[in-house]
């Protein structure tokens, strides 16, 4: 029996995950495990896409109320009720890790890109002093940060990848901007006490913990956040343009790309020309989203 807490990405993995291993356990006569049981805690207003495919996996919702604190009571009550398996949805060691493996593919596949296009000869003409191995990069990366699994996860990887030369930003709604804060004033804070957590990008909601935030700390370059217009407008951008429905988390990156801070902060013409942006979700109940984007008055 696995439990975690989660508004809905890392809830469908552990259920996925949890329905997984036992059918195969089931089709391997000689195994020792036997069928796993998850049950996920979820706020009461989690999109309902998220709570279906919860569902559709297999795993037990059990609703509290849209706090942190409410979650993690009740996992805990859960756990120590059924002797149960707790995975955190982002302090987690190898939830981190996972995490960092999109960037192991991100970064092979932007140097195949950039290689590709120089043999082509399409490499811009301000690119042809640039020595082509240190260009052949992401000079920055931008990443969504709630819990900071995926923040830490990346963190890591990509400075093992390349190191102090890649810029590592971190993308959060300034609606919950705990991890800025935390970075400004260098100790972990968590959200407000009248946070009413009502972000559209509900993938979001938790905060740093002991094992993301040093991560965070010590090897992410900067952190901005962005407005709920300005996620909802990204949003939309990434549904028009790319065709990829997208959940306003993920939209949050894109949505410090576009701003004026970080392009005044990170101009192509200082380096950064190649960045590259964890999307970091799709589950996204499109006609609430569409509704929201109407009340914010975005056509």
């Amino acid at each position: 029996h696995v439990v975690t807490h989660s508004s809905g990405n890392h809830a469908a993995a552990v259920a996925l995950a949890a329905a997984q291993v036992s059918e195969l356990s089931c089709s391997n006569k000689t195994s020792n495990i036997k069928n796993i049981r998850s049950t996920i805690v979820m706020p009461r207003n989690a999109p309902r896409i998220k709570v279906n495919g919860v569902k559709g996996f297999g795993g037990t919702i059990v609703s509290v109320d849209n706090t942190n604190e409410a979650r993690e009571e009740m996992a805990d009550v859960i756990v120590e009720r059924d002797g149960a398996t707790f995975i955190h949805p982002s302090e987690n060691e190898y939830v981190i890790a996972g995490q960092g493996t999109v960037s192991l593919e991100m970064v092979k596949q932007v140097r195949e890109i950039i290689i590709k296009k120089e043999r082509e000869g399409s490499v811009s003409s301000d690119l042809e002093n640039i020595d082509s191995k240190s260009h052949q990069d992401l000079d920055a990366v931008i990443i969504p940060v709630g819990g900071g699994g995926l923040a830490a996860g990346n963190t890591i990887a990509l400075r093992g990848l390349l190191g102090d030369k890649v810029k590592i930003i971190l993308a959060e709604p300034a609606e919950m901007d705990d991890a800025k804060r935390s970075k400004e004033s260098g100790q972990l804070l968590g959200h407000d006490p009248d946070n009413k957590l009502n972000s559209c990008a509900d993938g979001l909601k938790t905060t740093l913990g002991p094992n993301t935030w040093p991560i965070v700390r010590d090897l992410v370059d900067n952190i901005f956040t962005v407005s709920e217009v300005e996620i909802l407008r990204a949003t939309k951008l990434i549904w028009e343009r790319l065709k990829i429905t997208i959940e306003p988390s993920a939209g949050v990156g894109i949505a410090v790309a576009l701003g004026d801070e970080f392009r005044k902060m990170y101009p192509a013409e200082s380096g950064i020309q190649n960045i590259g942006i964890i999307l970091c979700g799709g589950n996204v109940d499109v006609i609430k989203i569409c509704q929201l984007m109407q009340e914010y008055g975005i056509e």
